[in-house]
């Protein structure tokens, strides 16, 4: 790998930046590519055909035009069902977004864990497999959002329509109790999306839990396929696009995801 490599980082929107923020933190001298395929969200209400044919020679355009020496899919849904036929049609490396049930049940204590994903992700087989290979006794909850992914967006944008109300409603379901007192003390974010609200979750909750972000872990795979940030190496860059062709309008509301830089 280059000393400074090329990072390109894709979401169905702007969720992935949470991976972003990571990886800008762990290489920043790296030139990152963001790019949100908002011309075809929510991933969600879309069929697994559908998406291998939006994404798969999406992904050879991006690839040709910006040569990364290493891709995140920083989108659960977009990794569930997209990712091997990616990994079969180019040659660059892939790194994808798994739900973390595998963390997730690993350190709960009542092993009581919720999984808050897009009502995609929740009803995988792949999800339903990591449960079985990995959740260790856990009774699991899986929780579909349809508009928790939305919400984040909007609030990202300083939207004013995002309510309390609204988001509560999305994650009441991941709170569970049972009869001998044991509930929810767990619940993984399956969606990139949903760390942007992680403060209005964390404030809403009825009581207190731990939620599972993926983004550190994802970063900690990219430093493992393109090695550490050298010490002495200049600062990376950073370019922002949008598959709808439109242009930010709040650059600066973004500068942290990107390392305290204004994306291009």
């Amino acid at each position: 790998m280059p000393t400074r490599p090329t990072i390109l980082v894709f979401d169905s929107g702007l969720g992935g930046l949470t991976v972003q923020r990571e990886i800008a933190k762990a290489r920043p001298d790296a030139r990152c590519v963001y790019v949100a395929d908002d011309a075809f969200f929510p991933y969600g209400q879309h069929s697994e055909e559908a998406l291998i044919g939006r994404v798969v020679p999406l992904m050879g355009e991006l690839i040709a035009a910006h040569r990364p020496d290493l891709v995140v899919i920083a989108c659960n849904t977009a990794s569930t069902i997209v990712l091997s036929d990616l990994r079969a049609a180019y040659g660059v490396p892939f790194v994808g977004t798994v739900p973390a049930i595998k963390p997730a049940c690993a350190a709960s204590l009542t092993k009581r864990v919720s999984v808050l994903g897009t009502s995609g992700t929740v009803k995988r087989e792949y999800t339903q497999t990591l449960i079985r290979e990995f959740g260790g006794g856990c009774i699991v909850t899986l929780v579909g959002s349809a508009h928790l992914a939305s919400l984040a967006e909007g609030a990202l944008s300083g939207g004013s329509g995002v309510t309390d109300a609204d988001i509560f409603n999305e994650i009441a379901p991941c709170f569970v109790g049972d009869a001998t007192g044991a509930r929810t003390d767990t619940v993984v974010l399956a969606c990139t999306h949903y760390p942007l609200l992680l403060a209005e979750l964390t404030r809403l909750a009825p009581w207190p839990v731990t939620w599972i972000d993926p983004a550190p872990a994802i970063a900690r795979r990219v430093v493992g396929l393109i090695g550490s940030h050298q010490p002495d190496a200049l600062h990376g860059d950073a370019v922002l696009l949008y598959t709808s062709g439109k242009r930010h309008a709040w650059p600066e509301t973004l500068a942290p995801f990107f390392g305290g830089q204004v994306a291009a």
